[in-house]
């Protein structure tokens, strides 16, 4: 069968243009410096929910105490959960002293008694909610024992929909208290040369999430780049096909609340179309550097076989 013009130009656009889309995809999340899939993982649902929600990050350790089904008062956990962030910032400030001279560590003791007094200050201001909060933990947990909780749809669905409802409550009050240890951060900044601030900054070590959001931007950028220019087209094609699989994951249709990835499909059966027709790299880098790829098998659909 013989390929016309047409159809191969329509495949040469087809390439160029989802290449196109992943080039900027990428190319956007690396340029600012504020966007995280946190959101996506934290959206998550289905069976593969926990392994996609597991490198979010937490301020303290919260899932160990406020959102722990243990038994605890909330008093209890509360505490818990303030002694956890607390130990966060300590670890900061002992970090931190290890890179500064002595002369340049005064008041930093007092700048995190004064964070711990604002964040008393918080706790105290919110605890009737963080003690319905571990009522509505508690009943979670139940409602996850009860017989056909994760077989009868209706049940899975509230199931999926309180876990929503309190990870977003969970997140609202961790991101509150993450803005004192931020502002705690720019006291300790404001009595620093910036020299000793870009040493403090440069030494930090970087969170799982971000450098999983690194390494999936560098590779939306580098999947997008090869697609337009035409190189490697049938591997970068699968790459394509394998990261937007991962996204279908994290919302599996047939789970109860999971958003809609008709996109995400249809973009998936663009690559493979791309991955395993024979002309889907036509006028791409790959149809010249075929001729001088040293190994026989490489040299299986040129130009004689893209007119087939």
């Amino acid at each position: 069968m013989r390929s016309t013009w047409l159809a191969i130009a329509a495949l040469a656009f087809l390439r160029i243009v989802v290449g196109l889309h992943f080039f900027l995809e990428g190319f956007h999340h690396l340029r600012d410096p504020q966007w995280s899939s946190a959101g996506f993982r934290r959206a998550a649902v289905g069976p593969w929910g926990d392994w996609f929600r597991r490198d979010l990050p937490q301020t303290g350790d919260w899932t160990g105490t406020l959102g722990a089904a243990d038994g605890r008062s909330a008093a209890d956990a509360t505490a818990a959960w303030k002694e956890s962030v607390v130990a966060g910032w300590k670890r900061l400030e002992a970090a931190r002293a290890r890179l500064l001279p002595t002369d340049r560590q005064a008041g930093m003791t007092a700048a995190r008694e004064a964070a711990v007094a604002e964040l008393d200050g918080y706790l105290e201001g919110i605890e009737p909610d963080l003690a319905d909060y571990r009522l509505e933990v508690a009943r979670l947990a139940a409602m996850e024992k009860a017989p056909g909780a994760r077989e009868i749809p209706f049940a899975r669905e509230r199931l999926a929909k309180k876990k929503r409802e309190l990870g977003g409550k969970a997140t609202g009050w961790m991101n509150e208290v993450e803005a004192l240890g931020k502002k705690l951060e720019a006291t300790w900044d404001a009595a620093l040369p910036a020299a000793d601030v870009a040493k403090v900054a440069a030494a930090r070590e970087p969170s799982r999430l971000w450098q999983a959001d690194r390494f999936v931007s560098w590779s939306l950028l580098t999947i997008g780049a090869c697609l337009i220019v035409g190189f490697l087209v049938k591997f970068n094609a699968m790459g394509g096909v394998f990261f937007l699989a991962s996204v279908i994951a994290s919302q599996p249709f047939w789970v109860p609340g999971a958003q809609p990835t008709y996109d995400q499909w249809v973009e998936a059966a663009a690559l493979l179309a791309l991955a395993a027709l024979p002309v889907g790299g036509w006028s791409g880098l790959d149809y010249y550097l075929k001729a001088w790829c040293p190994w026989s098998g490489c040299r299986a659909g040129t130009s004689g076989d893209a007119r087939r």
